[in-house]
């Protein structure tokens, strides 16, 4: 999918829900556009959502920036440099035992193909699930967020995500956090379908302040 032709995507998915969604409508005309976008950086982006997890945004940077210093000044390493690196190395950059055990192991599941990066763009969101939840440390909330983020993929309702969880409790008026299956009603209620990675960027943007 082109650029272009994915900014066409949004703009549409911004109307259908406009249309079939009043809570949505108000969030679309106080958000402005939608600003998904769609990267090829998919092994980095994997490494860096497993150095991030459980830690502040401010030390999740400071580690990942060591962690890509160790192999500079060539680009972001290839999946055998990091096999090749024994633990010691990258524990000094801040990485617990847990996590580079799991940065490893995608390293090598990607490196002897058994996670197939380059066709991934190929495959439905279910299959990518399957996909990449057989490393360790990747759950189905860390695809989700690729699936959305990376790959641009439209129709991901992220339903264990607690911000979506928050937003939809203040805007639809609710007593208690929804659960998945209660998302899915209201989902499919307002018709977000296809466009649920939509409807959920302007979820997120509602427990903002101010528009970004």
């Amino acid at each position: 999918m082109t650029a272009q032709i994915f900014a066409d995507s949004l703009h549409t998915a911004e109307k259908h829900l406009s249309r079939r969604d009043p809570v949505l409508r108000q969030f679309i005309k106080q958000h402005g556009d939608c600003r998904l976008q769609m990267h090829t950086r998919y092994f980095e982006t994997l490494v860096n959502s497993i150095v991030s997890q459980q830690l502040s945004v401010k030390a999740a940077e400071t580690i990942f920036r060591r962690f890509v210093a160790l192999y500079a000044p060539a680009k972001f390493p290839k999946p055998d440099q990091i096999v090749a690196t024994s633990d010691e190395t990258l524990r000094s950059v801040g990485l617990s035992s847990q996590k580079l055990s799991y940065i490893k192991d995608l390293a090598a599941k990607v490196d002897n193909g058994s996670v197939h990066l380059k066709r991934i763009t190929k495959m439905s969101d279910d299959e990518i699930i399957t996909e990449l939840t057989q490393v360790k440390g990747i759950g189905v909330w860390t695809v989700h967020m690729f699936l959305i983020f990376s790959l641009g993929r439209l129709n991901v309702l992220p339903v264990g995500d607690l911000g979506i969880r928050m937003a939809i409790q203040r805007a639809y008026g609710l007593s208690e956090l929804p659960k998945p299956g209660e998302i899915e009603t209201i989902a499919a209620q307002n018709k977000w379908q296809p466009y649920c990675s939509v409807a959920s960027w302007y979820l997120w943007r509602s427990l903002e302040n101010k528009a970004m």
